[in-house]
């Protein structure tokens, strides 16, 4: 590893290998289906855009072996996998285990999860996405499915030769607390959970669990998930056990729809609060852009504009210098992300930037 680790999240849909994904993209491509047949919704709008890779399926050794090479040689060291648990089974997971833990060169690159706990509608659907208020399934979990997923994880993956840790903890990411509590029936219950699934880790020989929080801007509110009462999220988390706390996306801690420069004005200051609230390592996060109207046959609001690689390099250095200014913890910075395209936030190669953001990326943290 280098002196930072960088971690790009991944949205492992870019296959058609997954059965159940063919009800949201009957073309067996996966969500490559909505980027390949994106246009602009006004004059001016940045789509479509196209992958310089084209759109390749990521479930392939060979093709990750390449995707692997790219990152690394630019800087990102850590992949951080969408994963995901409906009706009792895995979902997407054909990306990691079929495509990138099978790549010859997987040892250039370390990964972990993040559970992605979110329900799921038709979003991910062009023909419905309209239809916001219908749901497919439940990501909030009972006990059993509970144990049933983390046993999973344990045993599929934690012990692998790459998966990130720090300190020797494996890396385990929680999306939405909320909804983990929904499921698992309030903070007592989601604290023995989560108690038990630290020490199911210990059993299989790691020191301890390293349990990770994404947070967003509406954390303080916790209400209704025991017995009415609102539970102030700073101390929720710190009571549930987790050991550091990121983002995901600007999208979900800041207005996104004016210019990048404006918007990381104020993620810079909401890092400032962040340890305050929580009381626990907060690792900065940068997002590359948001407009997800890939996804939608009419117009989507919300749309970061101007961020072209060099607007985004100055998110990254702002990344590196709060990861240097905390000595302490580990050196560690989260990118939304590897491949985002539906969500135009993405590092990997287009026709519009070509190498640029991922360029931008190498400068900070592998050349600087």
């Amino acid at each position: 590893m280098g002196k930072y680790d960088v971690a790009a999240y991944v949205w492992p849909a870019y296959t058609g290998r997954e059965k159940r994904s063919l009800m949201f993209w009957p073309e067996g491509m996966g969500e490559w289906q909505s980027v390949k047949n994106a246009a602009a919704k006004f004059p001016g709008h940045e789509w479509p855009r196209k992958p310089l890779w084209g759109y390749v399926d990521e479930a392939d050794p060979a093709v990750m072996e390449m995707e692997i090479e790219a990152a690394a040689e630019h800087g990102v060291n850590v992949f951080i996998y969408d994963w995901y648990w409906f009706d009792g089974m895995p979902y997407l997971e054909n990306c990691l285990n079929d495509g990138f833990l099978k790549a010859k060169n997987r040892d250039k690159m370390k990964f972990y999860l993040m559970w992605a706990n979110h329900d799921v509608n038709y979003t991910w659907d062009i023909r419905l996405s309209w239809e916001q208020d219908c749901l497919i399934w439940k990501g909030a979990v009972n006990r059993e499915e509970f144990e049933n997923a983390c046993r999973r994880v344990i045993t599929q993956y934690f012990g692998q030769s790459n998966y990130y840790r720090i300190d020797g903890k494996p890396v385990f990411q929680i999306y939405e607390l909320a909804n983990l509590m929904k499921g698992l029936g309030g903070l007592e219950k989601t604290k023995d959970a989560l108690e038990w699934f630290r020490e199911e880790t210990k059993k299989a020989g790691f020191p301890d669990l390293y349990l990770l929080l994404t947070a967003y801007g509406d954390t303080d509110n916790l209400s209704g998930l025991d017995n009415g009462k609102t539970i102030k999220g700073g101390d929720a988390v710190s009571y549930l056990g987790f050991s550091g706390v990121t983002h995901y996306q600007f999208a979900h801690i800041a207005d996104i729809d004016r210019d990048y420069d404006e918007i990381l004005a104020d993620v810079k200051e909401i890092w400032k609060g962040m340890e305050k609230e929580y009381g626990l390592p907060y690792y900065p996060h940068i997002s590359v852009g948001w407009d997800n109207n890939p996804r939608f046959n009419g117009f989507r609001p919300g749309i970061v504009k101007n961020n072209p690689p060099e607007e985004v390099k100055k998110g990254f250095v702002m990344a590196r210098e709060y990861a240097d200014s905390h000595p302490g913890q580990a050196p560690f910075v989260t990118v939304n992300s590897w491949n985002e395209w539906t969500e135009t936030s993405y590092l990997e190669p287009d026709d519009r930037y070509g190498y640029g953001y991922l360029e931008a990326l190498r400068e900070v943290f592998k050349d600087g």
